[in-house]
């Protein structure tokens, strides 16, 4: 009867008090890591769960060790194949899990303080290498609590069999060629970072163009500018033509103006002018001589004026801004000098031959 008011005092007193520990074990850790940005409300939010689940173990154990089963229910030695081994490697299991699991939510509010850091920075390379080592971390704290596992709960001999591994490294090479190349091109383009998280890239094969948002062992996530998210293979990354465009001075715009055939030539030339000043004039033209507007062509229903020029950013965004002012200076243009844009002619047949 002793034995089982302690169980019972034992763990109704844990259960009490694990929300109490739990808050005061991730403010102690919270002292460590702290960051002006971030509150300790939410590094409980992120810790308080794994911590609360291995007091409760801890609770658990020592309060069914207060307790001692009739030897009628089979619960021998501990050291002896049965229940009692099958529960004991269950728990030691479940207990090595949840030290992975605090492991792994302590290196998640890491990362979150780490990318607050990096937004205080100029370069956005800390913004690339954070998530990316903080992913190679979980992948670790994932690797060491299995070999934990069965090294000290199933007794197996963990370097034999790592260098076992060894020998069965090309099966499995061969097995996870692609995954492993995805890899490999990973780190490719963190060493030659051909581009960084926040990088408008441009691929050359799938003609898409996007903000590149997270660069991962597998594959990088581009927002293209539909809105739509693009998830591509890093193979696919090192293995075509890719163009940063973030990396340009300037971006160029170039396209061609149809006018109607019957346009007066002299309507043509002042309109040709005026464009011309235009983008020259423009204040985020990138440089006045690569400014064009010239009659190009005459066509089977239109004149053809050819216009170019060259903007003085890199933000995709912002390029589409000052075309569509240039384009709405342009219709302006057009209309005071009282001429139109051109339209296809199409014959329409009204009767058939009989």
């Amino acid at each position: 009867m002793q034995n089982c008011l302690w169980f019972v005092g034992i763990l109704g007193l844990g259960l009490l008090l694990k929300r109490g520990f739990s808050i005061l074990i991730g403010k102690f850790l919270y002292r460590f890591v702290r960051h002006d940005n971030i509150s300790v409300k939410e590094c409980l939010v992120i810790l308080s769960k794994p911590i609360e689940f291995f007091i409760l173990l801890i609770i658990t154990y020592l309060a069914f060790d207060r307790l001692h089963f009739p030897d009628s229910w089979g619960m021998i030695s501990v050291e002896n194949f049965g229940l009692r081994l099958l529960i004991s490697k269950a728990f030691q299991c479940v207990v090595i899990g949840s030290i992975a699991w605090i492991l792994i939510r302590l290196v998640k509010f890491l990362g979150i303080v780490f990318l607050k850091k990096a937004t205080i920075t100029e370069t956005k390379l800390d913004d690339q290498f954070i998530p990316f080592f903080k992913d190679l971390a979980i992948v670790a704290i994932y690797a060491f609590a299995g070999f934990a596992m069965l090294g000290r709960v199933f007794n197996v001999d963990v370097p034999a069999l790592i260098t076992g591994l060894g020998i069965g490294g090309l099966a499995i090479a061969l097995a996870a060629r692609e995954t492993l190349e995805n890899l490999f091109a990973s780190f490719t383009i963190f060493l030659d970072l051909p581009f960084v998280v926040g990088d408008n890239i441009l691929l050359d094969k799938e003609k898409v163009s996007g903000d590149v948002e997270k660069i991962g062992f597998r594959s990088t996530r581009i927002r293209t500018g539909d809105g739509s998210l693009l998830t591509v293979p890093n193979r696919l990354l090192t293995s075509q033509a890719l163009e940063n465009l973030t990396q340009r001075n300037f971006r160029k715009v170039k396209y061609t103006l149809k006018l109607k055939i019957d346009t007066p030539p002299a309507t043509l030339q002042k309109i040709t002018a005026e464009i011309q000043t235009l983008v020259e004039k423009h204040e985020l033209i990138h440089n006045p001589d690569t400014g064009i507007a010239r009659f190009d062509n005459i066509g089977d229903y239109s004149l053809d004026i050819l216009i170019a020029y060259s903007l003085a950013t890199n933000d995709g965004g912002v390029m589409n801004k000052i075309k569509e002012e240039i384009n709405l200076e342009i219709l302006k243009i057009i209309q005071n000098n009282k001429a139109s844009l051109a339209m296809p002619n199409f014959q329409i047949i009204t009767s058939f031959p009989s």
